[in-house]
């Protein structure tokens, strides 16, 4: 009798889970794989959505659930949540005995999985890996995981070269393009018509989404910022505007505030909804511009040949196509940058972008490395000092 290697998918946000969704179902339906998840983070909390139930509608069981307080977003919160979560996932993973481990990106909880993980000598394989967010602390924690995975699957060839110099072995770092573009592949498109009925909101000729999040790096600024983006909205009366809440960072609570706010005042032509799941690429698709700090503006969008006004520095450091305007933090930059980005000149401009991400079936392609990957040797790691092999 075979036994089927068992991996584990771990995820703590519903942005992570649009991006890991693909490759469970790839492992669900392999049958010398067994698929096991573990969910943590914003998905089991009432404030975020309880967005678990998303995953579960998917058709995916859930074997482990790893509760955090997200009540307290400040730093020392914030600290203190990963401690939970590393004895929580310390617990699961013990109970659960996955051959390997597979984590996406570099919030907090991912850090806590990570550190449970490599203490009980569980394999980790990283998605995402070697990108550079400066205006985030999820910057260094992506950069800790790394050093704590064992297989790495990058986006771009970049990436790869820096996992590489980070003194990761090449045999063991892969560029599998981005998960989430095969999602866009793969989603169900519907009309406008039928979007406007699932969101209850209707659209107009112009239409924006926006989806901000904290600059953890420079938390007294989330409040300016903020204040700034809403005044430049201000100056598009004709637009609908769909926004999506921040994740569970420090000082999240304070955008959130505002934001729930604006849609408030102006229920009208603003909607504020806590997640769109499998809505979002569709959202995006009857989109004039993304507007915010969301890597889905730098991945995404640019994909769907969609303008993106990126605010800040969240995503300062990431490869981005031309169709990505950045503007820091004062409204007559976003305006401009708006006015811009509706332009007939830009529009034309970015209709035959080549997104730097390209769709490569990553999902496919990362389950047959778990899939085929002799998974206890990958324990055993040496520094690839980069000078000694040129």
């Amino acid at each position: 009798m075979c036994i089927r290697r068992k991996i584990c998918i771990i995820t703590g946000s519903r942005a992570e889970y649009g991006l890991l969704h693909g490759l469970m179902r790839e492992i669900a339906k392999d049958p010398d794989l067994s698929l096991v998840t573990a969910v943590t983070g914003a998905h089991l909390s009432p404030e975020y959505g309880e967005t678990y139930t998303c995953i579960e509608k998917d058709g995916f069981e859930i074997h482990a659930k790893i509760p955090l307080d997200l009540s307290d977003n400040t730093p020392v919160g914030m600290a203190k949540a990963v401690g939970q979560g590393v004895s929580g996932f310390a617990e699961s993973l013990s109970q659960l005995s996955p051959d390997l481990v597979v984590v996406l990106g570099d919030r907090y909880e991912i850090l806590a999985a990570a550190q449970a993980a490599l203490l009980l000598n569980v394999p980790i394989a990283h998605i995402h890996g070697g990108e550079i967010t400066e205006g985030a602390i999820d910057n260094s924690i992506r950069h800790a995981i790394t050093k704590m995975a064992h297989l790495h699957f990058v986006a771009a060839e970049p990436y790869r070269k820096r996992v590489i110099q980070m003194g990761e072995d090449p045999r063991t770092v892969f560029d599998v393009g981005s998960p989430g573009l095969d999602f866009i592949d793969k989603v169900k498109l519907i009309s406008l018509q039928e979007l406007e009925e699932h969101l209850g909101f209707p659209f107009k000729e112009i239409n924006f989404l926006v989806t901000l999040h904290p600059e953890t790096m420079h938390p007294e600024e989330n409040e300016r910022m903020t204040i700034e983006l809403l005044a430049a909205l201000d100056h598009f009366p004709e637009a609908s505007i769909i926004i999506t809440m921040p994740n569970a960072d420090t000082g999240s609570e304070t955008i959130r505030r505002l934001l729930e706010q604006y849609a408030l005042q102006h229920a009208e032509r603003v909607r504020a909804i806590e997640s769109l799941g499998h809505l979002y690429i569709n959202t995006m698709l009857y989109s004039a511009a993304v507007i915010g700090n969301s890597s889905s503006g730098i991945i995404e969008a640019p994909a769907l040949k969609k303008p993106t006004i990126n605010i800040g520095d969240r995503q300062k450091g990431r490869l981005r196509a031309h169709s990505v305007l950045d503007v820091q933090a004062r409204t007559p930059d976003i305006v401009a940058a708006i006015q811009t980005a509706l332009s007939d000149t830009f529009c034309e401009s970015i209709s035959k972008v080549i997104p730097p991400y390209r769709s490569a079936n990553s999902s496919f392609l990362i389950k047959e490395i778990l899939k085929q990957t002799d998974a206890k040797s990958l324990l055993i790691k040496s520094f690839y000092d980069v000078e000694l092999n040129l």
